[in-house]
């Protein structure tokens, strides 16, 4: 799915680009590009999700509490 940027009239590049860069964001593109930039060995990707998956239980028990 290719993301696109209409340019307004009369808007600045600079600002197209802001809109660019936080669209690119949101959809996650440049984290899954930087992920699968160099291999990941199957267990510490499972690593990397148990690690993450804690943060966020730690995180929720913290809320509720």
């Amino acid at each position: 799915m290719a993301i696109e940027i209409k340019v307004r009239k009369g808007e600045p590049m600079e600002r197209a680009i802001r809109r660019l860069k936080k669209r690119l964001d949101r959809e996650g593109v440049i984290k899954d590009a930087r992920a699968k930039r160099f291999f990941e060995k199957p267990c510490e990707v499972r690593r990397r999700k148990r690690k993450v998956a804690a943060f966020n239980d730690m995180l929720r028990n913290r809320r509720n509490s």
